[in-house]
């Protein structure tokens, strides 16, 4: 088993701040009912976000392990989390200027991924080249190093129907954006950055960009983003980089949300149909001398079906996520990916979730033979400890890791905690 020195000093101190949050107030440290473990800084923390200053320090760690698979017969177990340091400036009140806001947020993440070190996902239990498509701890991966994640403003103009924001960030942030409660990576977060990743940066990545979005109705909206394709973005000793040396070209993604209330009882919605274009060159496939274009849309679907008992804070929720891609230059042509979430299903914990997805990746035709799809699978329980930690243990399945017809099955077990410091 691989814990970092700075996971297991989290690990224990978790520990020790539970124990002691039945005796705090609602406004100190460690109270269950503060959105945040050290508190309310003696009401100072408050004062700053009245003032215009909201500061923001959360952890995420992620713990997987080998449970059970067809062909492997040795298990692992590995560790992987994420420090996420920032300050969201409402610059109205700081300095006068009307419906602007910045945003400036620091990412570090270290730690080891199970889905690169167990042989029954890395593709040496059965010989073959790939491992696993997708990630049993999504918190891994685009370099294990600090990171200037966020760093934009945002101005709204004609009553605030016209919303602007420059600077750097990611495509993840406004378009095809999902939750990512989920600890497999097919689960969770922007789908299309998962799999046209070698153009399409999600988070903790940043590149230069723009994007404009107009609000047609209340709750209809539409945007435009343009976001610089830069791999040099990517090497672990530029995560500050602010050059554009080594652009490539740009990202151009378009899209239509819908957030509806349904019902008598307002049951929020959100449904996005989007496209995106890239300027930059690609390998063809059937032949790397070719160059194209990536290019390919996603839909997605999220919707409230139930309220608890009448209660709208709580009851069911259903999930769908389609993307497809230019089989002439992507290696993976299609993903979906479907589920539920039950939040508050017991009277005694209200605040509880359990939730149920799956998720299948197709690879490209043209690709080989040998290789088709793979299935991944989680469900999950998320504890409401207080409102400031939120522990998800979780059950994966993964069938035909790699996409291979005959490949591994295996099974993992995983913990996911978030906390806002």
């Amino acid at each position: 088993m691989h814990f970092s020195p700075k996971a297991k000093a989290v690990s224990v101190a978790l520990t020790a701040f539970l124990s002691s949050v039945s005796a705090a107030h609602a406004n100190d440290a460690f109270s269950a009912e503060s959105p945040w473990m050290l508190g309310d800084w003696n009401g100072q923390r408050t004062a700053l976000q009245n003032q215009g200053y909201d500061f923001s320090f959360g952890y995420t760690g992620e713990m997987a392990t080998l449970l059970d698979a067809k062909y492997a017969s040795s298990h692992g177990t590995e560790y992987a989390d994420q420090f996420a340091i920032g300050a969201h400036l409402d610059l109205e009140k700081i300095a006068g200027w009307k419906d602007t806001e910045a945003q400036i947020t620091v990412t570090e993440r270290n730690g080891r991924n199970l889905s690169n070190t167990s042989d029954a996902l890395n593709g040496q239990s059965t010989g073959v080249e790939n491992g696993h498509l997708s990630s049993a701890q999504e918190v891994w991966g685009r370099g294990q190093t600090w990171r200037l994640t966020d760093f934009w403003i945002k101005k709204k103009f004609l009553e605030q129907k016209l919303d602007v924001k420059v600077g750097r960030f990611g495509e993840g942030e406004d378009f095809n954006s999902f939750d990512c409660d989920f600890q497999n990576l097919a689960l969770c977060g922007s789908q299309v950055g998962n799999w046209v990743g070698d153009q399409w940066y999600n988070w903790p990545v940043s590149q230069w960009a723009a994007r404009v979005k107009y609000n047609v109705t209340p709750e209809v909206y539409a945007q435009v983003g343009v976001y610089e394709y830069n791999p040099e973005n990517l090497e672990s000793g530029k995560g500050f980089n602010l050059s554009t040396d080594g652009s490539k070209g740009a990202i151009i993604p378009a899209e239509v949300v819908w957030s509806p209330k349904v019902g008598t009882e307002k049951l929020p919605g959100e449904y996005r149909a989007g496209y995106y274009y890239s300027t930059a060159d690609a390998d063809v496939i059937s032949n790397n001398d070719q160059k194209d274009h990536h290019q390919g849309g996603w839909v997605v679907a999220k919707q409230q079906l139930t309220a608890h008992k009448g209660d709208a804070s709580r009851g069911l929720t259903g999930f769908v996520n389609l993307t497809v891609h230019d089989s002439e230059t992507n290696n993976v042509s299609d993903m979906q990916n479907m589920g539920l979430v039950y939040k508050g299903a017991m009277d005694s914990r209200p605040k509880d979730e359990i939730a149920v997805g799956v998720a299948r990746i197709n690879m490209n035709d043209d690709l080989n033979d040998q290789r088709s799809e793979e299935i991944d699978a989680e469900i999950y329980y998320g504890l409401h400890a207080t409102n400031w930690l939120t522990i998800r243990p979780n059950v994966q399945y993964i069938r035909h890791v790699g996409a291979y017809k005959n490949g591994e099955n295996a099974w993992v077990g995983g913990i996911k905690f978030q906390t806002a410091f």
